[in-house]
C-alpha cells in the first residue's frame, strides 16, 4: 500500500527532525515524542500552502523542542547526581557520504558537546544546532524563531563562544580512539589498578548518570588515582554472565554491557594525548534502551 503524499513529505524529513530534537533535547524519548506532534501538525496543516515542506517541519519541530526544553530544565535541576544525555547509536552510513559532513555531525552528536549545551539558553541551542550541525541559513533560522536575522547571529555568536570556551579539546583519531577503548574495557574489566593508570591522564575525570536509579558516583570523581581505584572496584563486580560489546555510540566507539540479556551500563572514553581525559558512564536505565540496537 503507498503511503498518502503527506506522509511520504514527512518520512523524507524525519531522520533530520529527529536529529534537530535529539540534540536539543539529549533524550530519545524526547525527540519521538516532539517528532510525534510535529507529525500530527503537519497532518492538519493546509500542506497546499506550503511551499518549503522541509523548513516548515524544522520550524515547527524547533519550536516544539523550545518548549520541552523549557518544562524540561526544572526536572534537570532536582535529577540525582550529573545528568548525561541519552545514549544513541550513531551509524550514518550511505546517508552522509562527505566526511566533513560526518565529522560535524558526529560531533554535534557527541556527549562532550551535548552536555556544554545543556548550559545554553534554549534559544541559543536551537541556533547553534540548527546553524552548526545542520547548516541551516541565518534566514531560515530566523524564520524558524521568529527573530530577526541580526537577533540570530547574534545568538549564534554567543553560543558557539560559549561551546568554545567549554568544550573539552579531545583528539578525534577513531583508530587511536577505539584501540584505547579495547584497551580500556579489558583493564577495568580484570580490576587492574596497574593496567588502568597507565592508560588514564593524570587530570581525567569520571562522570557517571545512574538518576538515583541505580548504583554510581553522585559525584564528578577527578584525577587518575581516584578514578582507576573506582573502575578498579566496579571491575571486580563483572561476573560470566555479562554481555560486553563495542559499538559506535553519539559519533564515537563506547561500550555497551548486557546483564542477562538486559540494557545495564553504558561506557565512552574521551581522548587526548594517546590518554583517557574522560569517562562517562551512563547507568540509568530509562536512558538504555538504545543499547539494544547494537
Amino acid at each position: 500500500m503507498t503511503a498518502d503524499p503527506a506522509t511520504e513529505v514527512f518520512e523524507e524529513h524525519r531522520p533530520v527532525l529527529t536529529g534537530v530534537a535529539y540534540r536539543m533535547l539529549g533524550r530519545v524519548a524526547d525527540a519521538e515524542d516532539v517528532v510525534q506532534e510535529a507529525w500530527l501538525r503537519w497532518s492538519s496543516a493546509a500542506q497546499e500552502g506550503v511551499r518549503e515542506p522541509r523548513a516548515f517541519l524544522v520550524r515547527i519541530t524547533t519550536r516544539l523542542a523550545i518548549d520541552r526544553l523549557r518544562h524540561l530544565k526544572s526536572r534537570r535541576e532536582a535529577y540525582v547526581g550529573p545528568w548525561l544525555p541519552e545514549p544513541v547509536v550513531t551509524d550514518f552510513g550511505t546517508a552522509v557520504p562527505d566526511a566533513a559532513e560526518r565529522a560535524v555531525l558526529a560531533d554535534s552528536v557527541s556527549l562532550a558537546v551535548l552536555v556544554v549545551l545543556e548550559s545554553l539558553s534554549p534559544l541559543e541551542r536551537a541556533v547553534f544546532v540548527l546553524r552548526e550541525a545542520f547548516g541551516f541559513p541565518y534566514a531560515e533560522i530566523a524564520t524558524s524563531l521568529d527573530r530577526t536575522e541580526a537577533a540570530v547571529r547574534q545568538l549564534a555568536g554567543r553560543a558557539r563562544r560559549h561551546v568554545d570556551e567549554r568544550k573539552p579539546r579531545y583528539d578525534v583519531d577513531p583508530g587511536e580512539r577505539r584501540d584505547l577503548t579495547e584497551r580500556f574495557l579489558a583493564a577495568a574489566s580484570g580490576g587492574s589498578i596497574e593496567q588502568l593508570m597507565a592508560l588514564l591522564a593524570p587530570d581525567v575525570r569520571l562522570v557517571s548518570d545512574a538518576g538515583g536509579k541505580a548504583k554510581a558516583a553522585l559525584r564528578v570523581i577527578e584525577t587518575a588515582d581516584k578514578v582507576g581505584r573506582f573502575l578498579a572496584a566496579v571491575g571486580q563486580e563483572v561476573g560470566p554472565d555479562w554481555d560486553v560489546r563495542v559499538a559506535e555510540f553519539n559519533g564515537g566507539p563506547a561500550v555497551a554491557c548486557f546483564v542477562g540479556g538486559k540494557p545495564d551500563t553504558f561506557f565512552q572514553i574521551e581522548v587526548r594525548g594517546g590518554a583517557i581525559q574522560c569517562i562517562y558512564i551512563v547507568r540509568n536505565p530509562d536512558k538504555l534502551a538504545g543499547l539494544s540496537a547494537v
